[in-house]
């Protein structure tokens, strides 16, 4: 094992491997160490894909093929780099072909199979607040939702956002500013059919 990588997977027991480590680990034939990565980011990467498909079942299904395309060609991570953007661009994408088929067949060949009832991800939510700002959310168009599920729900930077979204950083900013936009005027009308 070459020194470079043998230093690499010295791991600190006080801190645990961080994802550089575990790909170094998964590299080396250590398959527990893939999934410790999924298990880091696979409720986030379901989030993303949720609210990019608004289908919990499409967002399971795309959630395991962007760890299954990330385990295939992980050899070509670079290490420099931040996993959770590598992943979260994985996923995005995706979802993109995923909705590219849909509009190429047609409503009627791959029908919208969007559940009519509370999902688990509704009936989690304590508040009614936050409740109110994530079907807000769900009600804004697809560019806009997905920026702001990364940015806020994600923690997301721009520089980040407009990897994973292959956008330009100016883009990025111009449909976080709208979405915010959108929101606003969303949650202030809510409120006021609350309070008549």
């Amino acid at each position: 094992m070459p020194a470079v990588l043998a230093e690499v997977l010295t791991i600190d027991p006080r801190t645990g491997p961080n994802d550089s480590e575990l790909v170094a680990r998964t590299l080396v034939g250590e398959g527990e160490a893939f999934a410790d990565l999924v298990s880091r980011y696979d409720r986030a990467v379901y989030h993303l894909c949720y609210r990019t498909m608004r289908d919990a079942e499409e967002a399971r299904d795309l959630t395991q093929e962007a760890f299954f395309k990330a385990f295939r060609s992980l050899r070509t991570f670079k290490p420099e780099a931040k996993f959770s953007t590598w992943i979260f661009s994985i996923a995005y994408h995706a979802c993109c072909d995923r909705l590219a088929k849909r509009k190429r067949f047609g409503a009627e060949e791959l029908p919208d199979r969007a559940d009519p009832g509370a999902g688990p991800e509704t009936l989690a939510i304590a508040s009614d607040e936050a409740r109110r700002l994530h079907a807000a959310i769900g009600e804004l168009p697809e560019k806009y939702r997905v920026v702001i599920t990364l940015y806020h729900l994600q923690g997301k930077q721009y520089d980040e956002i407009a990897e994973v979204l292959d956008l330009p950083m100016g883009t990025v900013k111009t449909h976080l500013f709208r979405a915010k936009e959108m929101l606003r005027k969303k949650l202030r009308g809510q409120a006021m059919e609350v309070h008549e």
